[in-house]
């Protein structure tokens, strides 16, 4: 999408606007949500346990913010520059940073309010990302009704740097040939496991045949991956069962899961490489409720959702990635344990990477 020149009066005319005005938070400052900070980030601060505790100044923000339900009395002045700002070509956002400045302690049982409004648009900047406008919103913070502080929010809308053409092409070019060529071979190389992997769908089906019952209903679908501009040659990979890993030209740094540049050098050029397939469990959970049947484990009969595994693969590559683990019961998963990179056909449409435990693996 071609970039359309807004004039600086345009963007001008957001400043000052409220973006949130006499809002509410929902929860007093309370010990609880300061022990879990605290946990999270390693802060062991006896200024922030006792009968005398403090909140962590940091987590100024995190008493306005309004959880998974949001806010209500958000006004819509930055929905309205976000959309000007996507109509001229600028779709793409990035926080780049956030200053705080601390007026006095908060303490448990403080009720917090704040007020919020668009502080600038800058003109055009260009950076190694694009070409776009910083946004910065700025949030006044009361505890009691008495200035507690001050949240500067910056953002930057852009419209995303061309990337080289040759390198473009050929990247393009690579995983197009590869998702032609590597099915077959990349199927024989795994052998006997990714074949049952792959099968596993028809079995459950021909188990369901023998249940008129079951039969009637038709098998949940799991949710599609968004595919965008940003990860498409991943999914271009995994049509072709190679499990592809994203690779800055610049500083040579893998990356995954895939994103526009490098989170080390800041460079939007980049390459791939293929994982190899090996990986360990460096982390799990095990699904038991609420219970998902597009999300049966493999090995259940029918759609019977069971409990299933999802792990954090770290590949011999060093990356790691989020997928399921399968080829044992989920409480037999272990930290550390070996897994194969398989690819699993769970609808007639979609095939996802998925890891198989490695043969004498179990817990």
């Amino acid at each position: 999408m071609s970039q359309v020149q807004l004039t600086h009066e345009q963007l001008k005319a957001y400043e000052g606007r409220p973006t949130g005005t006499a809002g509410v938070g929902k929860d007093l400052v309370n010990e609880p949500m300061i022990r879990h900070w605290c946990e999270a980030v390693g802060d062991a601060n006896p200024a922030y346990r006792g009968p005398d505790a403090i909140a962590p100044p940091a987590m100024l923000q995190a008493w306005t913010m309004g959880g998974l339900s949001g806010h209500t009395d958000r006004s819509g002045a930055y929905g309205e520059l976000s959309a000007l700002l996507d109509g001229a070509g600028y779709t793409s956002i990035v926080a780049t940073d956030c200053e705080q400045e601390y007026l006095r302690p908060l303490r448990p049982g403080d009720r917090i309010t704040f007020d919020a409004v668009i502080e600038s648009v800058s003109e055009r900047k260009t950076t190694k990302l694009g070409t776009g406008h910083f946004i910065t919103t700025r949030m006044d913070i009361r505890a009691n009704g008495e200035p507690a502080g001050t949240h500067r929010f910056r953002v930057l809308k852009y419209a995303p740097a061309v990337r080289d053409p040759k390198t473009a092409e050929r990247t393009r070019a690579q995983a197009r040939t590869q998702a032609r060529t590597q099915g077959q071979a990349q199927g024989q190389a795994q052998g006997q496991g990714q074949g049952q992997a792959r099968t596993q769908a028809p079995q459950q089906s021909d188990v369901a045949d023998q249940k008129p019952q079951a039969a009637q209903q038709p098998r949940a679908r799991r949710p599609r991956p968004v595919v965008n501009r940003d990860n498409a040659g991943f999914w271009e990979g995994v049509a072709g069962h190679r499990l592809l890993i994203q690779r800055c030209t610049e500083c040579r740094t893998l990356r995954f899961p895939w994103l526009p540049g490098c989170n080390g050098c800041g460079s939007a050029e980049w390459d791939t490489v293929e994982a190899n397939g090996a990986g360990t469990v460096f982390s799990y959970v095990v699904m038991h409720h609420p219970s998902f049947p597009a999300f049966a484990a493999p090995e259940h009969v029918g759609d019977a959702p069971g409990p299933y595994a999802v792990g954090l693969i770290e590949l011999a590559e060093g990356v790691r990635i989020v997928s399921n683990v399968v080829g044992v019961p989920a409480d037999k998963v272990r930290i550390g344990m070996p897994v194969r990179l398989v690819f699993l056909r769970v609808d007639e449409e979609l095939e996802l990477p998925v890891f198989r435990a490695e043969e004498g693996g179990e817990g």
